[in-house]
């Protein structure tokens, strides 16, 4: 919106000229995000406590904190998402099919994460793994057509440290859509089981997506560093540092010792938010790399569950998600958490390295 008014009154006031660069208005974005979140937070926090009084506390899977942390308030992702919708319609181009199609995937996989939370408010389970499951489809594979069909996305992924190797998948790349948008999606869910553990890797992962993004978007800086260029994948810059100024704003309540929790509405519509921006900019297998993280913790549990079958009841790590292992293994949380920020902010300079590696 704040583009199209520059667009219409940058003859008349000269200010609104620096709302068309991509730059301004990413830097805008962290602003924004960053103070809606902290601003509502605290209104937030208080509704939602009452509520856990009320249920007798948010039913969480076990973990060595669980009691601890039974009334502690959940579901904060809602404003996280809140403020990333407002960013996208405020700071984003309205006139490109991308800004859309980002906000309705992003809203599809946070309602979802917010009906389980609700869900588990009153009955402690929430909503069936199959049903969570059917419904994370049901919005990729609608999102993942409107890329094929409507933006006629380039299905062929391309390779860091490789110049020209690409493979295309033609049609098959529907399908890889949705895999990245419904894996990343549980990746980050999964990873979200301490304080401040999610949130810093989700925002370190933005960064490096956003400053690809930006060069991708930008002709004469993708030819230059030799990547694939896409056009309007600058916007997606506005995007992701959106995301990193709603989680600063998160963060503050969130680290040790949490005020609140982002529940599966943050964490399904985060992981959902880097997913679609690795997408559109092409830098799916950056994604890998960036938020190399969350492909530790699920494989982890894909781990764990494999061997746990494969050799009748034994166990690989003392328990899944792999930080819980950490904890068993007698290893504070906050120096878990810190070190887990160190690895996802090296993890972050390696692939935004990579577009010299070529």
């Amino acid at each position: 919106m704040l583009y199209w008014l520059a667009l219409v009154l940058k003859s008349h006031i000269f200010v609104f000229n620096v709302l068309r660069y991509i730059t301004f208005r990413a830097l805008m974005g962290v602003i924004i995000g960053f103070f809606i979140t902290f601003f509502m937070s605290p209104i937030f926090m208080k509704k939602i406590s009452a509520l856990n009084r009320l249920y007798g506390g948010y039913a969480r899977e076990y973990t060595p904190t669980k009691e601890k942390k039974k009334y502690i308030p959940s579901m904060g992702g809602l404003i996280i998402m809140l403020s990333l919708e407002l960013s996208i319609f405020l700071l984003m181009r309205l006139d490109i099919p991308q800004t859309w199609i980002i906000a309705f995937t992003v809203l599809g996989f946070s309602i979802i994460g917010f009906a389980d939370d609700a869900i588990k408010l009153k009955n402690k389970k929430g909503i069936s793994a199959k049903t969570k499951m059917f419904w994370q489809i049901v919005v990729s594979v609608i999102s993942a057509f409107a890329m094929y069909f409507y933006i006629h996305i380039d299905t062929k992924l391309y390779f860091p440290f490789f110049k020209s190797l690409s493979i295309d998948l033609g049609p098959f790349y529907i399908i890889f859509m949705i895999l990245v948008l419904i894996g990343t999606s549980n990746a980050v869910n999964l990873t979200d089981g301490l304080d401040g553990l999610a949130i810093v890797p989700t925002m370190t992962t933005s960064f490096a997506l956003g400053v690809i993004s930006y060069v991708a978007g930008n002709a004469i800086l993708a030819k230059y560093l030799e990547i694939h260029y896409v056009e309007n994948a600058g916007e997606l810059t506005v995007f992701a540092m959106a995301i990193i100024g709603a989680g600063l704003g998160f963060l503050w309540f969130n680290t040790f010792p949490a005020q609140m929790f982002m529940g599966d509405v943050g964490s399904l519509g985060l992981g959902s938010a880097i997913a679609m921006i690795a997408i559109l900019s092409k830098q799916e297998f950056s994604l890998v790399i960036a938020g190399g993280i969350f492909v530790v913790e699920a494989l982890s549990v894909i781990l764990q569950v494999g061997f746990f079958k494969i050799t009748k009841g034994k166990r690989l790590f003392k328990m899944t998600p792999i930080h819980h292992h950490f904890q068993l293994d007698g290893i504070e949380e906050p120096k878990i958490v810190v070190r887990v920020w160190i690895i996802s902010i090296l993890l972050a300079i390696f692939t935004i390295a990579t577009l010299k590696l070529r």
